[in-house]
């Protein structure tokens, strides 16, 4: 990162973090010959601009075909963001709405809401009652994590971090897969 700084001192690039937009070749040549043509740079962060607000297919194959359908939604209270139950049990609580884990502000009986979990979420799973997740089905580590916690689950609801509001009453219902929004 100190040649990147340098770079900036040198009025070659206008902010470190420009490097990232830069392959490792073209990064060499600009730390070799302090020149670069920027509008390379600009294009780049408009074409990621672009990119971060699309939004993935659900699930693809390995050979790109793109896979849909729709949850059976006749046993499902109206309203409800509906998924993939994964661990069974009806809980209300507290949605906490984490992003990243090093956000995570998480106390005893709060039901997390997140895009997906890893292996290194596992000790957040102590302290939950409940796990909501926008991404999974039942062998990803969200849904074993829970199941072997004896904690309801849904999980592959649809946009859940941007629909459940951090703080919000929530009601999982994990046998039938399906998230109510209470408060």
């Amino acid at each position: 990162m100190k040649e990147a700084v340098l770079l900036v001192q040198k009025g070659v690039i206008q902010e470190p973090e420009d490097i990232y937009y830069l392959t490792f070749e073209e990064l060499r040549k600009v730390v070799n010959t302090n020149q670069l043509d920027y509008s390379i740079i600009v294009k780049r962060k408009g074409d990621y601009e672009v990119y971060e607000k699309l939004t993935p297919p659900r699930v693809m194959t390995s050979d790109g075909e793109i896979i849909t359908g729709e949850y059976d939604t006749s046993n499902i209270p109206q309203g409800a963001l509906i998924g993939v139950p994964v661990s069974s049990g009806i809980i209300e609580g507290r949605a906490r709405v984490i992003l990243n884990l090093e956000d995570a502000d998480i106390e005893e009986g709060d039901i997390l809401v997140t895009a997906f979990t890893d292996p290194s979420w596992t000790p957040l799973f102590v302290s939950i009652k409940g796990l909501v997740t926008e991404v999974g089905g039942m062998m990803t580590h969200g849904a074993i994590v829970a199941r072997e916690y004896g904690l309801p689950a849904v999980v592959s609801v649809e946009n859940a971090t941007k629909l459940i509001k951090d703080g919000q009453k929530i009601r999982i219902n994990g046998a039938k897969g399906y998230v109510e929004i209470l408060s």
